[in-house]
């Protein structure tokens, strides 16, 4: 019987997988299709995590701002009943010996403060405000940055904001411990500054500028004296020392003469002075004078750090 031969053109074609060109290009567009599935949900996963963020930096509670401060200062200076945001809040001022100290002092009535940006970059204004206690409100700029933070005190609006800044009861710094806890001061305290700014820079602060301490019509248990006098701790910025500022202790007014002069830095403050009566008040004076230094004839010698 004859042999039947098809011409070529008739054969039925043989199948090889992945041959067909249709088949390479649903390939090609079912990877890409793909790729931009996967690049839209790392967007959208990255913006739903940027928001998340947001929304919880802007309700930060006020206790974050509280354990910051409280860590920064050794438990030294405290917000205690801490209310609020990071951003806007209030709290009850507290001054320690510092942590596991039983001495402890409040500031009636509650600090108030608000936080927001200023300026372009990472710069923020922190605006402090306590009914008695601050002169209007106290503005400060704080410029963080790399391992470094800046405090700029802003000047006031008024001439009395130019004045000082704030005044509190001495007995406030009973809850320092030693040896404020001991003489039980009197008086008040009172805050001035003068184009004062300062850098933490790596653990190191440097002060530009000036700030007063005035401790005003100072009176203590230790004597019978209802006043012992008006003082000034000064601390002010030295340009031929970074990181170390001069202090000096001097007497306004008063029975008891103080005097003395030293360094702050990194390593704390260091004062060398002396405690004098004023010839009218040395037996009034003499038990003061005892406790409060180590006594070298009619002088007691002052000695901090």
């Amino acid at each position: 019987m004859p042999r039947l031969t098809f011409p070529t053109s008739l054969r039925a074609p043989r199948f090889r997988p992945g041959a067909r060109s249709g088949a390479r290009g649903t390939s090609t567009a079912t990877h890409g299709w793909a790729a931009t599935q996967s690049r839209t949900r790392r967007w959208a996963m990255a913006g739903a995590l940027t928001g998340a963020l947001a929304a919880l930096l802007l309700a930060a509670p006020a206790r974050w701002l509280a354990a910051g401060l409280r860590a920064a200062t050794d438990g030294r200076v405290q917000l205690a009943d801490a209310q609020g945001t990071v951003w806007s809040g209030d709290a009850v001022l507290l001054l320690t010996a510092g942590v596991g100290s039983r001495e402890a002092r409040t500031l009636p009535g509650r600090l108030q403060w608000t936080l927001a940006p200023a300026g372009w970059g990472l710069g923020l204004r922190l605006g402090l405000r306590h009914e008695g206690s601050l002169n209007g409100e106290w503005a400060l700029r704080l410029q963080p940055g790399l391992g470094s933070l800046g405090v700029r005190v802003e000047p006031g609006s008024g001439p009395a904001q130019r004045d000082w800044l704030g005044s509190w009861p001495a007995a406030l710094l009973v809850g320092l411990g030693t040896p404020w806890n001991t003489l039980q001061p009197g008086g008040s305290l009172r805050l001035v500054t003068q184009d004062l700014s300062l850098d933490w820079v790596r653990g190191r602060v440097v002060i530009n500028g000036r700030l007063d301490l005035e401790l005003l019509d100072l009176s203590s248990r230790l004597s019978t004296l209802p006043r012992l006098g008006s003082y000034r701790l000064s601390i002010a910025g030295d340009p031929a020392q970074p990181g170390t500022a001069r202090v000096d202790l001097s007497t306004l007014d008063g029975a008891l003469l103080l005097s003395g002069s030293g360094s702050w830095s990194a390593s704390g403050l260091r004062l060398r002075g002396e405690a004098r009566a004023a010839e009218a008040d040395q037996a009034a004076l003499n038990n003061l004078l005892n406790i409060i230094g180590r006594r070298d004839g009619a002088r007691s010698l002052l000695s901090i750090g």
